[in-house]
């Protein structure tokens, strides 16, 4: 029988190098998966130079002209790239005290009108002029994570009885990448939200992987459980926080479950780098559900969720929309509603309106 779990796991990813103990490896990472859906990964093969690298460019970005921040703004982006000042996107309806820089694998635009809506998410970054060391740096990170991230979805499909390469035809060709910052907030003013970003379950990938880039005394992730607790995600070094999407869900038939969780903020200032790993625009909800569909059906699922949890927005999962790119952009115009307006009217109103 499930329990509600009180603790991240930690799964060592260098025991997969070893036949003695990539059996021990995978029957952890299957209760992570089935049970709770967050884990951390250490020895993870990410050079620390291309993760130090990337953690000394968040001060130094973050405190750049308010001038050079608007340049690369991403209401310019019809791609949803660029950067979000405090207070521009929302989560749950309510605003999220964080601003961020978001950023892409680099492809060029390809969209035309006898295309779907959808595609016009695929296009290249903005990036800051001037600053050239900040893209060679995020495109190595960039690059890294992917290769992370193929080799931890071959993990994944064996811990499930599944052959290496299953969910790789899953996957989308531009994986995306947030650089976050949450300020601190002042210190006993119960009239300032301490919502960093609100709770729920992440809809921009098949899989997050997420660095925490401040010191271990600096909190603020949290993770619900199936009891409705929140569980603190602490930080530890060394490691990647990492995460089932929502559309890993689907396609495991509610095996595997998205897991809900927030930022507080509070009297520190936290950075926070998300990594998406991408799911294909044109991924339709029959081919999710229905492609390991015999495979999952005969799995025992124990897994629930809290009565909050379950309450939390999936569109994919339970709304009306057909493709995963068309409930990735419904989702993106309702975070980011400036955007939505300018660059996809035709759509906007019934979006904005709609409960999924």
């Amino acid at each position: 029988m499930s329990t509600a779990f009180s603790e991240i796991p930690i799964i060592d990813l260098s025991q997969a190098d070893n036949e003695s103990t990539k059996s021990d490896l995978l029957n952890s990472l299957r209760y992570a998966l089935t049970e709770v859906g967050f884990l951390y990964v250490s020895n993870h093969g990410v050079p620390t130079t291309v993760v130090d690298g990337l953690v000394k460019t968040l001060p130094t970005l973050f405190e750049l002209e308010d001038e050079i921040k608007k340049s690369v703004a991403l209401e310019n982006s019809p791609h949803f790239l660029g950067y979000s000042d405090v207070g521009s996107e929302n989560t749950g309806g309510k605003v999220d005290r964080r601003e961020q820089f978001e950023f892409a694998t680099e492809l060029t635009a390809t969209w035309r009108s006898d295309l779907p809506l959808y595609e016009r998410l695929r296009g290249p970054n903005q990036w800051p002029k001037g600053h050239t060391e900040l893209r060679s740096t995020v495109e190595v990170y960039i690059e890294e994570l992917t290769k992370l991230g193929e080799r931890f979805l071959d993990l994944v499909a064996q811990a499930l009885s599944l052959p290496p390469g299953t969910f790789q035809p899953f996957l989308s060709d531009q994986h995306r990448l947030k650089l976050v910052h949450y300020p601190a907030l002042p210190v006993d003013d119960p009239a300032i939200s301490q919502q960093g970003v609100g709770p729920h379950k992440d809809s921009s990938g098949w899989w997050t992987f997420l660095l925490q880039a401040s010191p271990p005394e600096v909190k603020g992730l949290q993770v619900l459980n199936k009891a409705g607790d929140w569980v603190d995600v602490p930080v530890v070094p060394g490691t990647f926080v990492v995460n089932i999407g929502q559309a890993f869900e689907v396609v495991t038939n509610g095996a595997c479950k998205a897991t809900t969780h927030r930022v507080l903020s509070g009297p520190h200032e936290r950075y926070s780098v998300p990594f998406f790993q991408g799911v294909r625009r044109d991924l339709t909800k029959a081919e999710a559900t229905g492609t390991l569909k015999e495979h999952f059906g005969a799995l025992l699922r124990t897994s629930i969720e809290s009565e909050e949890g379950n309450a939390v927005d999936s569109a994919f999962l339970k709304g009306k929309y057909d493709t995963w790119g068309e409930s990735q952009l419904r989702t993106k115009v309702r975070s980011h509603r400036d955007n939505g307006r300018k660059f996809y009217p035709e759509v906007y109103e019934q979006y904005i309106s709609d409960d999924a």
